[in-house]
């Protein structure tokens, strides 16, 4: 088996994947409340999870490596409910553009920012926007959950997508590590328990910051009661490969800048 993973490579193995053009994944997440029954570490854990999965779909014909998971991103929306480690948007910034251009440096061109967490979006946006001018490199960004919504739409049963300790999220760890998982605590779980801000002006053009405790008393949105084990694993491979499918495309890697 052809080994993907940064961290287990030796510099010279490194090095000799950035002689062949590799696509590095760099799977962002973040550290933060996921309700009564999921451990803090759930979308560092899934992002890392699926960018594992993609690179290893297309390791035997394509080069690619994938980095340490970031495990801390924006999440001051969840402190109020307790257990998060947040970054502000400048320490985010920063420690984005430090492992790119580390990555840069050292050869590397084509590098996809795997996001894990909501509140990364609007940032990671910003950020490949900055560094691919800054670095002269075609940088990406792309959330997991929307790269593949429309197979997540076809495999879960009370949502439509990835929405916060949910069903997709508590399928996928039960998936991946059901010992961090405690369904005896996410009975009765269903979330928003409050009015959100599309119910209210009846549109999500508009965006106004409202931290998790406002928005649900439990920490949840959507329904973990749902969840299994087998449809997480659908969920975890219907992502890989849409990932694998970006990772492979040389006409989208190509684009003239």
């Amino acid at each position: 088996m052809i080994e993907i993973e940064w961290s287990r490579l030796k510099a010279a193995e490194i090095n000799a994947r950035a002689a062949q053009d590799a696509v590095v994944i760099l799977p962002v997440g973040s550290t933060e409340q996921h309700g009564p029954h999921l451990p803090t570490q759930v979308d560092a854990l899934l992002s890392g999870e699926v960018a594992r999965r993609a690179a290893r779909r297309i390791a035997a014909a394509a080069p690619v490596l994938v980095t340490p998971t970031v495990w801390s991103g924006l999440a001051e929306h969840h402190v109020s409910l307790g257990g998060t480690l947040s970054l502000d948007f400048a320490a985010f910034f920063a420690l984005l553009q430090g492992l790119c251009r580390s990555l840069v440096r050292q050869r590397f061109r084509r590098i996809l920012i795997l996001n894990g967490h909501g509140g990364n979006i609007a940032a990671l946006t910003v950020v490949v926007n900055e560094l691919a001018v800054e670095l002269s490199a075609p940088l990406a960004t792309t959330s997991y959950w929307l790269l593949a919504k429309e197979k997540f739409g076809r495999i879960l049963e009370r949502q439509q997508n990835v929405r916060h300790a949910c069903e997709a999220e508590t399928s996928m760890l039960l998936a991946v590590a059901p010992d961090l998982v405690d369904m005896s605590k996410a009975a009765g779980t269903v979330g928003p328990t409050e009015r959100e801000v599309v119910d209210v002006i009846g549109t999500d053009a508009v965006h106004r910051w409202r931290s998790f405790k406002a928005r649900t008393s439990h920490g949840v949105i959507g329904d973990p009661g749902a969840a299994t084990a087998e449809k997480g694993e659908r969920l975890l491979d219907a992502a890989a490969e849409a990932v694998a499918g970006v990772c492979t495309n040389a006409e989208f890697w190509s684009l003239p800048a």
